[in-house]
């Protein structure tokens, strides 16, 4: 017997894809049996642990207004006072409505790169403790996998601490 056959990648997991391949980043994007929704979610479904999830946040200026992009790892939570120091202004969080409209992509499955709007990024430094890290992928149950450097070299990311 050969197995079942592959599911077909749904059309904003192709996106993904496609922009991976853009910026010459050599990613597989999987489409998971359950849900990666929630970083715990992710980490449990792709059976690494919560710490190497790269979570895709949305913040803007408070001042400014300007959309941001923090790629935060999975076990940490942005500092937004913090954020002062790593932006030059304080940050808040936007809702749903705004992160589809900034990104393309509903929340639970916000990719690092692909956006409908060009983000300025941010990446957490503790996603570099880890060899291998896995971040959305377009839907609410797709991810992949690559390294913390390949992912800040394709997206052009500033690191910082951000916890």
């Amino acid at each position: 017997m050969t197995g079942a056959p592959e599911t077909p990648l749904r059309d904003s997991a192709v996106r993904v894809a496609e922009a991976a391949r853009a910026l010459g980043l050599a990613v597989t994007v999987r489409e998971m049996p359950g849900s990666t929704r929630t970083a715990q979610e992710a980490a449990d479904a792709c059976g690494c642990t919560l710490a190497q999830i790269a979570k895709s946040l949305i913040f803007r200026g408070k001042t400014s207004g300007t959309p941001w992009l923090f790629l935060v790892s999975g076990a940490n939570r942005v500092a937004e006072k913090r954020m002062v120091e790593v932006i030059g202004e304080p940050v808040v969080r936007v809702d749903a409505d705004d992160v589809r409209a900034l990104t393309g992509y509903a929340i639970g499955g916000v990719p690092p790169f692909g956006h409908a709007t060009a983000l300025p990024t941010v990446m957490d430094e503790d996603l570099f403790a880890h060899d291998v890290i896995w971040a959305a992928a377009g839907t609410p149950f797709a991810v992949f996998e690559t390294t913390p450097r390949a992912l800040a070299d394709a997206v052009g990311a500033r690191i910082a601490r951000v916890s």
